[in-house]
């Protein structure tokens, strides 16, 4: 992913000769959150290409702050989930990218849980949350899917109030990757 060109070219590869549906990316590429605009190119690429973008956190924020109790995975990967789907909302992409398709892991994360704050910031300070974009994230609910896997049925509840029953992808928590 830090290279757009080579991650276009193995995007292609994947969905062309490989048959996928598209690709994992994770919640941010080094110190890039997904906004960033040097991935903009893959972005297209994956818009032009038909594939669908599955976004899995990873290298938890605040890592070193959570030594125990496994924090990292229990409060991080929920807040990394909920930092790329505002980055890609607030930074532009689902507005540049109408027909991109994005789905998130483990139910978006912290965003369901947060989204009051989260639309309460855009419209109490839109000086410091519409720099990128003026469009408000409302519009967003809806665009992009979420799994199901949240180990709890009242956030699954809330997930389908929130994105609508059709955005969200069955996943079964007996996977073995998770």
């Amino acid at each position: 992913m830090q290279d757009p060109d080579l991650a276009c070219r193995e995007l292609e590869r994947c969905v062309n000769e490989l048959g996928l549906a598209g690709i994992e990316i994770g919640s941010h590429i080094n110190d890039w959150n997904l906004n960033e605009k040097t991935l903009f190119q893959i972005y297209e690429c994956a818009e032009q290409n038909n594939a669908c973008l599955f976004v899995h956190p990873w290298d938890m924020v605040g890592k070193d702050k959570m030594p125990k109790y496994w924090l990292p995975w229990l409060v991080g990967m929920p807040a990394e989930s909920s930092l790329a789907i505002c980055s890609m909302m607030f930074g532009g992409v689902f507005e540049q990218f109408k027909n991109l398709r994005v789905a998130f892991a483990h139910g978006g994360g912290s965003f369901p849980g947060s989204y009051g704050r989260i639309k309460h910031g855009y419209e109490v300070r839109p000086d410091l949350v519409a720099v990128d974009n003026p469009i408000h994230p409302d519009h967003y609910l809806g665009k992009f899917w979420v799994d199901s896997l949240v180990h709890d049925p009242s956030m699954l509840d809330q997930l389908i109030r929130l994105f609508g029953q059709n955005r969200i992808a069955l996943k079964d928590r007996l996977s073995p990757f998770h």
